[in-house]
């Protein structure tokens, strides 16, 4: 990792900072920003002191330190009275051009592949093909939104669609981060993301897209 060029791991920073704030700007809630810095600040100690480079404990440790618990807080706020009144009032608009930052992830990827950190399964020249989601969302938000009625059934597609390319990305990252787990990439496998602040791609950036989506499914499926 000593060896990865520093305008990288300066890039990634951004790309973070932009995740964050951009889905920000869709909610309007200091509250969610509040909550997003204190966990991305959380998780970059965490980077920082080598929490995840234990790579045999089971589950293993970026599970459960890092994506588990934005799970169990996606689900709460999913279940409750005032979860669900602070979803209904993201802008759906801002949201769905937000997916843009995936282009940037991707990108990012690949350079990290190139780096040998990577694994090739992880960029769009492996299985990963959501650099689709980001390459598309403008492209989707332009022509939902272009009319005064909400092209719904577009959207709600097109968030199908891009969910599964991100479920996809998941399952495969799981199999390919050294731990127990591991059934992919061993010449090359996800190592970066045992360090900050790669670590923040599993713990904030992909969390924070698919609240995204499924904040965006629940709004366009609601019955008003």
């Amino acid at each position: 990792m000593e060896n990865l060029p520093s305008y990288l791991s300066i890039l990634f920073g951004i790309v973070v900072i932009v995740t964050i704030v951009w889905f920000y700007l869709a909610t309007g809630s200091k509250a969610f920003l509040t909550i997003s810095v204190a966990w991305t600040v959380l998780q970059s100690i965490f980077g920082i002191s080598g929490v995840y480079q234990e790579t045999e404990s089971l589950p293993p440790r970026m599970l459960l330190f890092g994506f588990f618990p934005v799970l169990l807080i996606i689900a709460l706020t999913f279940s409750t009275t005032k979860g669900k009144a602070f979803i209904d009032q993201i802008n759906l608009k801002v949201l769905t051009y937000f997916h843009s930052i995936r282009i940037a992830v991707e990108v990012i990827l690949l350079f990290l592949f190139y780096n040998g950190v990577m694994s090739v399964y992880m960029t769009f020249e492996g299985s990963n093909f959501d650099l689709f989601s980001g390459v598309t969302a403008p492209i989707a938000a332009f022509l939902a939104f272009r009319k005064a009625e909400v092209n719904r059934k577009l959207l709600i597609w097109w968030n199908i669609i891009c969910l599964l390319l991100l479920l996809n990305v998941v399952v495969t990252a799981v199999f390919a981060i050294p731990s127990p787990f591991q059934k992919l990439a061993f010449d090359q496998p996800n190592i970066a993301v045992l360090f900050f602040p790669y670590n923040l791609l599993p713990t904030v950036v992909v969390p924070t897209v698919l609240f995204g989506h499924l904040v965006a499914l629940r709004q366009l499926t609601k019955k008003n």
